[in-house]
Order: structure tokens, then sequence, then C-alpha cells
């Protein structure tokens, strides 16, 4: 599924440092796939089947970055503060007093590493908050299940 094209700015500046970083790491593979096949027979040489192997992860990042990165729309500012936008921190508060925060970013920038407590702009739970306010009640459906939260804060920055 494709994701919105929003970004934050610090969201776009971490895609460029990937970039760039990324054509190091592949300068570096590159070097030692060399080595390694000058090592001899290729079909049974680990270190050339490894390496050919990264450098085709490495390959296929670089393409999605620089046919993704164009069409990313860098949004680095909101018109109503007092409303749920793009790049906001929301506080909110579960049905059993729970406080959780999230900030609603792109989906280029969710990473694995779920502790940043980002949450893509195309998921139900950022979809219930767009366009809300502090102490609005909002219900968030999911798998046929229904939370409900309050928004005890919203921030951008």
């Amino acid at each position: 599924m494709a994701s919105s094209p929003y970004i934050t700015p610090e969201g776009f500046a971490a895609l460029q440092a990937e970039e760039k970083a990324i054509w190091k790491k592949r300068a570096e593979v590159t070097q030692a796939l060399s080595a390694a096949a000058a090592e001899g027979d290729r079909s049974e040489n680990a270190e050339y089947i490894y390496r050919k192997k990264q450098l085709r992860e490495i390959d296929r990042r670089i393409r999605y970055l620089q046919k993704r990165m164009p069409d990313l729309t860098v949004v680095d500012r909101v018109g109503n503060e007092a409303l749920v936008y793009f790049g906001a921190w929301v506080g909110l508060e579960r049905e059993d007093g729970t406080p959780l925060e999230y900030r609603i970013v792109g989906g280029d920038e969710i990473e694995s590493d779920s502790s940043k407590g980002y949450i893509s702009v195309d998921s139900p739970m950022a979809r219930a908050l767009l366009k809300k306010q502090v102490d609005d009640e909002v219900v968030v459906h999911i798998g046929g299940n229904a939370q409900t939260y309050w928004i005890t804060g919203i921030r951008y920055r």
C-alpha cells in the first residue's frame, strides 16, 4: 500500500542522510565484492555470494529513495495549531486513564522502533485524530474493536 506523500522536515533530513550514507556503504560493499571475486570460483565463494546479496539490497533501497524522495511533500507548518494536523504531537488518555502520546508523521518516517511514538498519517488512529482539538473524544475502530480516547494536549515542535 502506498503511503501519503507527506513527511516532516526531520524525516526528510533523515532520508537525505540515509541516501548519503548508503552510497558510501555501496562503495565499501563493491570493493569487498571485487576482492571476493578475485579469489577464484564464485559458485562456492560464500563471501562473494553474501556481498552480491548485500549489493542487491543496497541498490534496491537506493532505487526506492531516488524514486520516492522527489514525490514527498515536506510539511513544516500548519494553519491552526489548536487542531490536530500532520506533524502534531498528540497527548491522549485511554478510558482506563492511561496517558499516551503520539506524533503523526508520514509512512516513510515509521521505523520498526516504536519507542519514538510515531504513527502514520494513514493509520486509523491518526485519521480519527485529524482536525480534533483538546478535550475531544475520539473513537478508533481497529479490527472490529472500538477504543475511546480523549485528547489532552496538542503541540508542534
